[in-house]
């Protein structure tokens, strides 16, 4: 079987690899230069093909890789794949919450000098048990991770961190087109649904809520946006949406999206006042979004669809239908794909040269959380109009 998983494994990176030109363009740098020779990299993020070619990227630079997944979207032949090339890698798809924290100290406990981390999971348990000594700096991916950054782990943060979500390049195209996209393919794929006609209401208009606003309105859904921020909220009704509060457009959606990046958004209140039959959604890196032990303490029965779909049955003869356990729609089911190959080239490679930028010059950096040096932006900006052959 684990063969079966290699093989697999390698089929699918043959085609990824192919699209994602940037990243081959590094590795040669790579290869030539070793910046991380004598680092050892502790990665905690979502381990599915794209990933994978960044650790490959990394590696031939020189790094030793001890890495472990983001609970519920570990790709099994992925991990296969990985350890056969030299890798430690923790975690399986159906890992438990407990087995996903231990797979978290794993890591840490392998004392790794630079971190690559997806909603400051490693530093978090880096600042727990005290051992940020020994880290050079990192980055983190999402916009969630910053949150925890700057507010409940900031005083304990001594070293660089890059966070690559505090770019413009980022935000555009990971997080409006890529993001927004891949969550309403997900949706369509999971659900088996009509887009057009269907009344769905977003809920946060950042980056990735704007996107996903986008798309939907693309596809001929009627759009509605919550926003508690006045200027975004300015800016989703001169876009033409509808904009309201989440209360006020509990009766009038079909679907709820939510893509803000924060806790209990969707609480008790809500699910007291929302349409029957609504779906509920989320895009954002973590699972706090929509409060599912709340929801489902009012369930008065559950029904499993599937892998993803879950009808949860409440007072007065209500239901509603929770997506993925309210964890990231575009990363569930059996297939899931996430972000464009494309996308995550050019994510991936500012993730690389901000790595570099950590191993080699890490002491030109200002402690704490930070946005990818324009530098970096620019230097990827021009590899990807070069690579899109943007002047053709």
């Amino acid at each position: 079987m684990t063969n079966d998983l290699i093989e697999g494994a390698a089929a699918r990176l043959l085609w990824v690899r192919s699209r994602m030109p940037l990243l081959a363009e590094v590795r040669e740098w790579f290869e030539q230069t070793k910046p991380f020779a004598g680092h050892r990299i502790g990665m905690a993020m979502h381990l599915e093909p794209k990933t994978a070619v960044l650790l490959e990227t990394l590696k031939a630079g020189g790094a030793e890789i001890v890495a472990t997944g983001n609970l519920g979207s570990t790709q099994d032949d992925v991990v296969a794949y990985l350890r056969s090339h030299g890798m430690t890698i923790f975690g399986a798809r159906d890992d438990s919450e407990c087995e996903y924290e231990a797979h978290i100290r794993n890591v840490v406990e392998s004392k790794p000098d630079i971190i690559l981390d997806n909603g400051a999971g490693l530093v978090a348990r880096l600042v727990e048990l005290g051992e940020t000594e020994s880290i050079v700096g990192g980055t983190e991916e999402t916009t969630s991770g910053s949150y925890r950054l700057r507010e409940e782990l900031a005083e304990h943060i001594n070293i660089p961190i890059i966070v690559i979500d505090d770019n413009p390049l980022t935000v555009i195209n990971e997080n409006k087109h890529a993001a927004g996209q891949s969550v309403v393919e997900s949706f369509m794929r999971v659900t088996n649904v009509m887009v057009s006609g269907r009344r769905f209401v977003v809920v946060g208009y950042g980056w990735c809520g704007r996107g996903v606003a986008h798309y939907l309105r693309a596809l001929g859904g009627k759009v509605a946006v919550v926003e508690v921020d006045e200027i975004k909220a300015l800016e989703a009704a001169l876009d033409g949406y509808r904009v309201a509060s989440v209360f006020d457009l509990a009766g009038w959606g079909e679907v709820f999206i939510t893509a803000t990046g924060h806790p209990q958004v969707l609480t008790t209140d809500f699910f007291e006042v929302v349409a029957d039959g609504a779906m509920l959604v989320n895009c954002g890196h973590f699972d706090w979004e929509i409060d599912v032990l709340a929801l489902r303490d009012m369930a008065t029965s559950t029904t499993v669809i599937d892998d993803v779909i879950e009808r949860i049955d409440l007072p007065r003869n209500r239901h509603v239908t929770l997506l993925a356990d309210g964890r990231m729609i575009n990363l569930a089911g059996r297939a899931p794909r996430g972000n464009s190959i494309e996308s995550m080239d050019l994510g991936f490679l500012l993730q690389a040269l901000s790595l570099e930028r950590i191993a080699t010059a890490a002491g030109t950096l200002e402690p704490g959380a930070q946005p990818v040096p324009d530098s970096i932006n620019r230097e990827a900006a021009r590899r990807m109009l070069a690579a899109m052959k943007a002047d053709l």
